[in-house]
């Protein structure tokens, strides 16, 4: 009796992410298999990537009396098809790895496969490979179609082969067009006739995807993108490199420390780290709160730790929200521990290059290893890990709402009680919820209230913009009166206005009517040096000018004001010759441009930097003496039960750019109700006065932290007449079931923004106090047997309301 295991659970990496039983196949010995390991499944008429997740161990005599049970009727309608061939020796994906993502499908009641296929790179989700046979006579390549065609005896000879480590796979990087990456050189607008349309149309797919392998170009442009790659090339407007050659990394920075890389805590921050380092040493699962003011050295504690760490053998996970804020970490980090064994993982990078970081760390096993990266960092598999740290915490950024929906903080809570780490929250605008834990006395506090080098708080105020000239300007005068001083005075500012674009709405003079995207019924924004007209939630995007939709006319008037337009007009205001750059995320679509940016800042060669909330948070330029922002009132009125919170932490960390050094800052907000509280607090930087006055607000209202909210999103299709009937069905279902399950729903209501990507939107927003009790609302959603015409999506504790 030969005993091996006889069925495998498969989880699906594509649709329908499926969690399926396969038998293992006899041409390949069971310990060819183990849980974690990509292997290659038939499915339907395709073949598709799985993922093993775990083996039911019997003998193989009882796996054959199984599927010939003397029940006729499983004996004809129950037949377990084999797994077709491994695609790694050893199993890839760690055990740990593996019980991240069941819990993350736990929660957001999703299947494994799909939380899996949304967690690895798509190029580990790819089947398109080849296996490579050695043996008697010239190396034979197969791959997976040919195989699956293949004769039993034929399979055996090729089993034997790869039990002896005489085949190896090849993967679809082994092309030649794979390995070479191609990339913006120039930003828009760029240097081509308006009738090559072509050529434009391959420049607009790298400025929106950023650098993508030769052969995804010709797959998604056709063949003709082969020659007009050499052409473009050839002209320097785009870039052609090799995949292994290494892309910026960071950006040259002023130091943060002595030149050696040896930070030296000032007393006050030794406070601070004494009890964080007690903590770490502990080697106990724990949460706590670092509160910072701007400017108090947060960082200098943080790589401090690190070190720490890193010495213990113990890997550190250091994320932030943003992608510019992580090339700063990251340059601290390479200043601060150049010893360490660094790792940066961020959406600006190649696929290629996410996959190696992906596979080098899962391969890494215990390693000590520093990871400095953005929210999908926290899903790579990282073993060892003694420290995370989540820079600027409250940022809504940690929160993904889209695909794989997660909250950075419950992923890093969930990963440091597992392995036993410090998990160290830090922000100058603490989270409400993060804040009122604190003071609950649920998670231990650490204040820094001094600023390094003795600096103040810069001084706030507040400038009406309802009193600026009949000039257009975007700035009140006494705005531009501040800024022409620092000009002068050869001193840096920074301006920030969050709405990229150079104009968010374009008005018909012919028809009065708002250019608007059809699949979205949300006005298109004008991105002048791209000549297009582009919708910010689908990607929709048309040449401008074009003719309006309603009359055909061709007379437009650009509408309000974004970044793009704001940094036009103050080469007009300022003096000749003073420098200005603009950082959001048009001007740093194209690969290094933004350490490029804030390098060109940080040595001083523009006096102006404009931006969104990039620049908001986390950046250190000792000569910024002004922050001017252009217009407090955005987000303000939102219909999101934190608007005021986020602005609130948007404008405090915003005047922390200014007066880092040794001079003096100053911080002017514009906006059109200059009388509004928010402001007031802004003003005296009384972080705890704004959060009592919430929190009382949240009570009165019952919203976090005195509930817990699930948000289910529900949508149908524009031509689904009777989609609207349906909502009203489920939403008197869902009420029912909310009531027997001691919940309060909210809804159906159309969504604020109620027409995206070609599909009605509406929300039920449900209060609880359990977490299961609100999963288990949405489960019952998911039943409910009218529901067949509407799409449904599950997001808890949401941070995104529209």
């Amino acid at each position: 009796m030969t005993v091996a295991p006889a069925v495998a659970q498969v989880a699906v990496l594509s649709p329908p992410f499926a969690t399926l039983s396969y038998s293992l196949p006899e041409y390949l010995p069971s310990s060819a298999f183990q849980p974690g390991q990509r292997v290659i499944v038939p499915l339907g008429r395709g073949l598709r990537v799985g993922l093993i997740l775990g083996q039911d161990v019997r003998t193989r005599d009882a796996a054959r009396d199984a599927r010939g049970s003397s029940d006729e009727k499983q004996r004809k309608d129950f037949v377990l098809k084999p797994v077709l061939w491994p695609l790694e020796r050893e199993a890839l994906i760690p055990a740990f790895y593996l019980d991240l993502a069941a819990q993350l499908a736990l929660r957001q009641t999703e299947s494994p496969g799909r939380i899996l296929g949304s967690m690895l790179p798509a190029g580990l989700r790819n089947a398109q490979v080849r296996i490579r046979f050695f043996g008697e006579g010239p190396p034979r390549e197969i791959g997976p179609w040919e195989l699956a065609g293949l004769h039993a005896d034929e399979l055996s000879r090729l089993g034997r082969l790869w039990t002896v480590g005489q085949a190896e796979i090849r993967r679809p990087g082994d092309n030649r067009l794979d390995r070479e990456l191609c990339s913006l050189a120039l930003d828009p607008p760029w240097p081509i006739r308006p009738a090559a349309k072509a050529q434009r149309a391959l420049l607009e797919y790298l400025h929106e995807r950023g650098e993508v392998s030769r052969r995804a170009l010709g797959k998604s442009l056709g063949k003709g993108a082969a020659s007009l790659v050499f052409l473009l090339a050839g002209r320097g407007i785009i870039r052609v490199r090799p995949a292994d050659d290494p892309a910026p990394e960071g950006y040259s920075f002023p130091a943060i420390s002595p030149s050696d890389g040896v930070l030296c805590l000032t007393p006050h921050q030794r406070t601070v780290f004494e009890p964080l380092l007690q903590a770490v040493r502990s080697g106990r699962a724990e949460t706590r709160l670092l509160f910072g003011i701007t400017g108090s050295g947060k960082t200098a504690v943080y790589m401090e730790l690190a070190r720490a760490v890193l010495t213990m053998g113990k890997s550190v996970l250091l994320l932030a929200p943003e992608v510019a804020l992580v090339l700063k970490l990251w340059g601290d980090a390479r200043a601060s521990l150049p010893g360490a064994r660094a790792d940066l993982f961020h959406g600006y990078l190649s696929a290629a290059a996410k996959e190696a970081v992906f596979c080098d760390l899962a391969a890494s096993g215990h390693s000590t290893r520093l990871l400095v990266g953005t929210r999908s960092a926290l899903l790579l598999p990282l073993d060892n890990v003694g420290l995370i740290i989540l820079d600027e915490e409250h940022d809504a950024s940690f929160k993904q709402d889209e695909g794989l929906t997660y909250q950075a903080k419950e992923v890093a809570w969930y990963r440091a009680e597992k392995q036993g780490a410090l998990l160290l929250l830090g922000s100058a605008t603490p989270d409400v919820k993060s804040y009122h834990a604190a003071m609950a006395g649920k998670i231990p506090l650490h204040l820094l209230t001094e600023r390094v080098g003795g600096g103040r708080l810069p001084e706030v105020s507040v400038a009406a913009l309802s009193r600026q000239g009949t000039d257009g300007s975007p700035l009140a005068p006494e705005s531009l009166e501040a800024l022409l001083t620092v000009a002068e005075k050869n001193e840096q500012a920074v301006i920030l206005l969050n709405r990229r674009g150079y104009a968010p709405l374009m008005y018909c003079l012919g028809c009065s009517a708002v250019a608007k995207c059809p699949h979205c019924d949300i006005g298109l924004a004008y991105h002048k040096g791209r000549e297009r007209l582009l919708c910010h939630y689908c990607g929709y995007s048309v040449p401008f000018p074009s003719p309006c939709a309603v009359c055909r006319g061709m007379h437009f008037l650009p509408m309000g004001e974004g970044t793009e337009k704001l940094e036009e007009r103050l080469g007009t205001l300022l003096p000749p010759g003073t420098g200005i750059l603009r950082l959001d995320r048009d001007s740093t679509r194209r690969p290094g441009r933004m350490e490029e940016i804030l390098g060109a800042f940080a040595r001083k060669e523009a006096s102006v930097l404009v931006g969104t909330q990039m620049l908001s948070k986390g950046h250190h330029f000792p000569d910024v003496t002004l922050a001017i922002v252009a217009d407090a009132d955005i987000g303000l009125n939102l219909p999101d039960y934190r608007a005021a919170e986020r602005t609130f932490q948007l404008l405090l960390q915003s005047a922390g750019r200014a007066g880092r050094g040794e001079k003096p800052g100053r911080v002017i907000i514009q906006s059109r109700d200059p009388a509004h509280y928010c402001w007031e607090y802004v003003r005296r930087a009384d972080y705890h006065g704004f959060y009592e006055r919430e929190l009382a607000l949240r009570k009165r209202r019952s919203y976090p932290p005195f509930t817990r909210l699930a948000l289910i999103r529900v949508s149908f299709a524009e031509n689904d007449a009777d989609g609207q009937e349906e909502v009203a069905a489920l939403g008197a279902f869902l009420r029912r079931r909310a009531g027997d399950l001691g919940l309060v729903l909210l809804g159906p209501a159309p969504a604020p923004l109620p027409f995206l990507k070609g599909r009605h939107r509406w929300h039920c927003l449900a209060k609880g106090q359990e977490w299961r009790a609100l999963r288990a609302l949405y489960n019952a959603a998911l039943d409910y047997s009218g529901k067949d015409r509407l799409r449904l999506r599950l997001d808890l504790d949401p941070v995104n309301m529209l």
